[in-house]
């Protein structure tokens, strides 16, 4: 039986080790806090409280794991926090777990292309942020290590959404000068996309894949969409704030190469995530 470790089993990664457990993998997940362990004291497979960033407690569980997925959360911290957790807790897994294969879920927010161009895994990555100038060192720490980068856009899912809660407490904004591309995919194929890249007997070295779905999305046709859906007015029209956290990069992320892999997203349009699992999800509460 095959043993994988998730270090950071939260929304992604508790996702991800549902669907290697269930594809009888032994399955270890790491979280931050008793708190989160307690959540997930009901799961059929071990979760343990261990910080990554001190090479201490990962040191002390170093066992003969097959596969490592770094994927855990910042916690919004700023660039200390990311190098902490992200390249420290990075080092720290690749010096426990020499053997293993090891994925980094990383960012998209690498690419900080302006234009709305689509972009690839071969685009340039120039980002203007200190927090993913250390994904990026993240991602050449793993590649030299053989290891596996997963890019993923912004994250939804159940309960789960910026735009829809954006939309529903009345913050949400359209400004026609600043109308950014929305690249996002659903937590549920997130999980499956990395279940793919891991679970082939061959798997790839030293490679990247952007993970998000088939349709980048203007965030104006997003609440358009939302305002029809659900039979209420359309946000105001209204200058963005120049300083907000995405205002810097507008692009079109390309999941081709995965796409070529065999993925096959089970919400493939913003659409598709929203009316089969996401608004279902917020409408419970």
């Amino acid at each position: 039986m095959p043993r994988i470790l998730i270090a950071g089993c939260g929304y992604v990664g508790g996702a991800t080790a549902d669907l290697f457990h269930a594809a009888d993998w032994e399955v270890e997940g790491w979280v931050h806090s008793k708190e989160s362990a307690a959540r997930l004291s009901a799961k059929p497979y071990s979760v343990r409280v261990v910080d990554i960033s001190q090479h201490a407690q990962v040191a002390d569980r170093a066992l003969a794991f097959d596969v490592v997925i770094h994927c855990v959360s910042s916690r919004g911290g700023d660039a200390e926090i990311y190098r902490q957790i992200y390249l420290n807790g990075a080092r720290n897994l690749v010096e426990s777990f020499p053997e293993a294969k090891i994925l980094f879920t990383s960012s998209t927010s690498v690419y900080a292309q302006r234009d709305g161009s689509w972009v690839t895994e071969d685009s340039e990555t120039t980002p203007l942020r200190r927090t993913s100038q250390i994904l990026l060192e993240v991602e050449k720490l793993m590649l030299d290590k053989g290891g596996l980068v997963a890019r993923l856009a912004g994250i939804y899912g159940v309960r789960r959404s910026a735009l829809l809660r954006k939309f529903l407490n009345g913050t949400a904004a359209i400004d026609p000068e600043n109308d950014l591309f929305a690249n996002q995919v659903h937590r549920d194929d997130i999980a499956s996309a990395l279940f793919l890249l891991l679970n082939r007997k061959a798997r790839d070295s030293a490679q990247i894949y952007n993970v998000v779905d088939d349709q980048p999305i203007l965030q104006s046709e997003c609440y358009r969409w939302l305002a029809h859906r659900l039979n209420r007015p359309l946000p105001p029209i209204t200058k963005s704030d120049p300083s907000r956290k995405r205002g810097n990069t507008n692009k079109r992320v390309s999941n081709a190469k995965l796409r070529r892999s065999g993925w096959t997203p089970q919400y493939p349009t913003f659409a598709d995530a929203m009316e089969k699992s996401i608004i279902p999800s917020f409408a419970l509460g």
